[in-house]
């Protein structure tokens, strides 16, 4: 009997050579099956057709009453008939066939998106998979987001600005997901903002019934605006611009020698209105002042405007002795003065509108007439006051926040956030309008406005750049139209002549250098009663 030689051990060499032989046959078999398929393709795509038509066929036949089968096989067959009597017939009849079994069967896979490159594929994969971790579960049985996964499955539409950066997105997310809980949908927003991209503004809104997530990028506001006269009704303030699918007016406002229709933030004070009173927040440099020097603009068209300046920098010294204007406060006893006359004047009012109404007369004209009340940085007197045992001037606003609805008097607070503690209750009470200005954070502005802003902020926040919400409305973006100091020697020479534009005549003569920093009073002093055409 023949012995078998033992097998022989393989060397490194060998083995080598045994890998490189078995990848070769591995790789000639790939392209034999891609050629094959290639030159396969159109039978196979008509064979799939045939089924797919097959499948069509049986299901309309089982669908069919059966009442109505018989007389559909007599219309098939001389439909068949009539085919093959006819010249070349059979022959149409097999081309039509093999035509619609060809359209059929063809391949059904949605094309890529025309200008989407493999950057922007990418991108959207890339932001897949980043979004993971916060809508996946351990045990969901069929999870939207897996890692591994296709991002086509759960991102409905998106869109791309020229640059290849995303601009519009709408998601799909499962519905275990907590969006209601404010700390899930801030994890989400700042995660979507980074892979996004930095520097732009985002709106989120999330669609809690359909549970779908719609990420847009929004258009900067324009920072250009200057302070004009607005087309406004008596008793509507503009607060500034905001975005044009948040409003349902427009108002023509001009950008230098052209005329734009913008979306305003329209203030509306009176006796009907629900937010009488307006309160402002914002940091240093912010545009606090500017807002409040843009109300006094508007108010003076119909009304009296009394200013206390806490600041002390003269920054409405413009206002001085102007027609309407009854008093600018600079200094804690002047402010004392004349808060103390805004409240008997509000109590005056009331009574002689209460006396009217029960004679079943017209409220008299002088209680008519609006009265603002504008107050900048009034923490600075309660400071003061408290150092020096007098009143503080933030108690005598009990009266005209209360009842000032009702005497046509309206009251406008501007401060700081590092002064927000030493505000009074009642401005924090009945001060229902709001508008934060400049650079603060999420908590904040949702402290404040008792709601979270629906955009994220922008990396450059220029003066005048908030938000805005009036009583428990939606919080609007805002843009505060460029009010500066007309007597600042570093305002533009454009906005300057704006402004100036604008103020009311002179009843008292002009000093040759506008005070700065000191108190100066109109004709009729606050502190004693008014003369008898307003008393």
């Amino acid at each position: 009997m023949a012995r078998r030689p033992l097998p022989r051990i393989l060397s490194k060499d060998s083995a080598r050579l045994a890998r490189t032989q078995l990848a070769r046959s591995r790789e000639l078999a790939r392209t034999a099956a891609d050629s094959a398929t290639d030159v396969l393709h159109p039978l196979i795509t008509i064979s799939r057709g045939l089924r797919l038509l097959a499948l069509t066929g049986r299901d309309r036949w089982a669908a069919t009453p059966k009442d109505k089968r018989g007389p559909l096989l007599f219309l098939a067959a001389a439909v068949i008939m009539a085919v093959a009597l006819m010249p070349y017939g059979p022959l149409l009849a097999a081309v039509s066939l093999m035509v619609a079994a060809a359209w059929y069967g063809r391949d059904h896979a949605p094309a890529a998106p025309d200008g989407q490159d493999e950057a922007q594929l990418e991108r959207l994969q890339s932001l897949y998979e980043a979004l993971v971790p916060c809508f996946a579960v351990a045990d969901d049985p069929a999870p939207l987001y897996a890692h591994g996964g296709e991002w086509a499955a759960v991102f409905a539409e998106h869109e791309f600005d020229d640059g290849g950066r995303l601009e519009r997105i709408v998601m799909r997310y499962p519905a275990y997901f907590p969006d209601g809980d404010p700390e899930a949908r801030a994890r989400v927003e700042r995660l979507l903002t980074a892979k996004a991209g930095r520097g732009r503004e985002y709106r989120f809104t999330w669609e809690e019934e359909s549970n779908r997530l719609t990420l847009s990028v929004l258009a900067a506001l324009p920072a250009d605006v200057v302070a004009q006269r607005f087309v406004t009704a008596p008793g509507e303030t503009v607060l500034g611009l905001t975005d044009p699918d948040e409003v349902r007016r427009t108002l023509p406002l001009s950008y230098g020698e052209e005329s734009r229709d913008v979306p305003p933030v329209l203030w509306r004070t009176g006796s009907r209105s629900p937010e009488p009173h307006l309160l402002i927040m914002g940091q240093p440099g912010s545009g606090t002042s500017t807002l409040v020097r843009s109300i006094a603009l508007q108010a003076l068209r119909h009304g009296d405007v009394m200013i206390v300046d806490g600041g002390g920098t003269g920054e409405y010294s413009c206002l001085t002795g102007r027609q309407g204007v009854l008093a600018v406060k600079c200094a804690p006893a002047g402010a004392v003065a004349g808060l103390e006359w805004a409240a008997r004047e509000t109590e005056r009012r009331l009574l002689a509108v209460n006396q009217a109404r029960q004679a079943g007369s017209p409220p008299p004209e002088d209680t008519t007439r609006p009265l603002w009340l504008l107050l900048d940085r009034p923490t600075v007197f309660t400071h003061l006051a408290e150092a020096e045992h007098r009143t503080d001037p933030q108690a005598l606003l009990q009266v005209p926040l209360r009842h000032g609805r009702a005497a046509g008097v309206t009251v406008v607070v501007a401060e700081q956030f590092d002064s927000a503690d030493s505000l009074s209750e009642a401005i924090g009470r009945y001060t229902r309008a709001r508008v934060v200005l400049g650079p603060s954070s999420p908590q904040q502005v949702a402290g404040f406005l008792g709601a979270p802003a629906p955009t994220t902020p922008p990396d450059q926040i220029p003066p005048g750049r908030g938000y805005a919400r009036l009583g428990s409305g939606p919080v609007h973006r805002l843009q505060v139209p460029a009010t500066p100091d007309p007597y600042d020697e570093a305002t533009p020479e454009p906005a300057r002549q704006a402004v100036l534009s604008l103020l009311p005549a002179r009843t008292a003569p002009a000093d040759p250098e506008p005070a700065r920093a000191t108190e100066v009073v109109a004709p009729a002093e606050p502190a004693d009663p008014l003369p008898a055409d307003r008393a």
